[in-house]
């Protein structure tokens, strides 16, 4: 059988929109180009131009890290998209003006060197970087804004003082637009039937995960009803959203040892980040920024090592 350069393009070039696709999945901590394709038409379904942006986004991190001489198993693994990913969405959402498609492409593009470097900087502890590159990046790109006139905040995201903050906690719940919505927010969605599809992409990696991540959601709406969190931010899912990557990442993922109760740290974590995300969104207040993901990062971090200390006294 005779192999052409062309068939060789062709091979590699179906290589890298799967290390692309599944640069997408590892947003949830999944390594699938299936997955991954299912995650962009929930976008899509949500806004072309958000899917459009995830995409592009996918494909420069991939390919900065290609370039960069980046591991050749870890880019087609897709562990160079993911932050790119989550930082372009961002960037497009909450900067407005002329060069916002311009400035979250770019941003993309530093998110898979940053997530690149950090990792490298990392290697010997083994903390994993998780959605760290993003969050940081994508905070100092919006506090930009305040001193560079090419960086254009959103109108909504308006700095407040916690002197005049006051809790509402009123209204009605639409549960079960909230169950999908903590899923949708994940890639900064809340429609319910984008949350579904995501949920759909979840069970065809893993039906685990996918029960992983449907009792997450409803643990950690449960909890912050009763702790009584504002019912509009419940209904929108951003109670949910880090509560789902916790509870994969901590009960899968970062599970070394497959212990058969480890669901029930995952489960704890996950209620964890409620107080973690009203904690860390009242400190964020004065700048006018959102939490992101940094909920998820920490009580992910605190479990693993948690996990690392009670081994190293095995």
């Amino acid at each position: 059988m005779i192999v052409t350069d062309e068939s060789l393009q062709k091979r590699s070039l179906v290589n890298f929109l799967k290390a692309s696709l599944r640069g997408i999945s590892q947003v949830v901590l999944i390594e699938n180009a299936i997955t991954g394709f299912i995650f962009l038409i929930a976008i899509l379904f949500f806004s072309y131009s958000l899917a459009i942006i995830a995409f592009l986004s996918a494909i420069i991190g991939t390919l900065t890290a290609r370039v960069g001489g980046g591991d050749e198993d870890a880019i087609n693994q897709g562990l160079f998209g993911f932050n790119s990913v989550l930082t372009g969405m961002a960037l497009a959402l909450f900067l407005s003006g002329p060069h916002q498609w311009i400035i979250a492409l770019i941003g993309a593009a530093i998110a898979g060197i940053l997530t690149a470097a950090l990792t490298y900087f990392t290697r010997n502890s083994g903390i994993p970087m998780l959605t760290f590159p993003y969050i940081i990046l994508t905070w100092f790109l919006l506090l930009a804004s305040y001193r560079l006139k090419a960086f254009n905040l959103r109108s909504d995201l308006i700095p407040q003082g916690l002197a005049d903050w006051k809790l509402t906690v009123g209204g009605d719940i639409n549960w079960l637009h909230s169950f999908f919505n903590g899923m949708g927010q994940i890639f900064f969605m809340d429609n319910p039937i984008s949350g579904f599809l995501l949920f759909v992409g979840l069970f065809w990696a893993s039906w685990k995960i996918g029960l992983y991540a449907i009792l997450g959601t409803a643990v950690t709406l449960a909890l912050a009803y009763f702790l009584g969190a504002d019912h509009d931010l419940i209904s929108a899912g951003l109670y949910g959203y880090n509560a789902i990557l916790t509870i994969i990442a901590v009960s899968k993922v970062f599970n070394s040892g497959h212990h058969p109760l480890a669901f029930i740290s995952g489960i704890v974590a996950a209620c964890l980040t409620v107080p973690i995300t009203a904690s860390v969104s009242t400190w964020l207040l004065p700048f006018g920024v959102p939490a992101l993901t940094m909920p998820f990062v920490l009580c992910t971090w605190l479990f693993w090592q948690q996990e690392k200390s009670c081994q190293s006294f095995k």
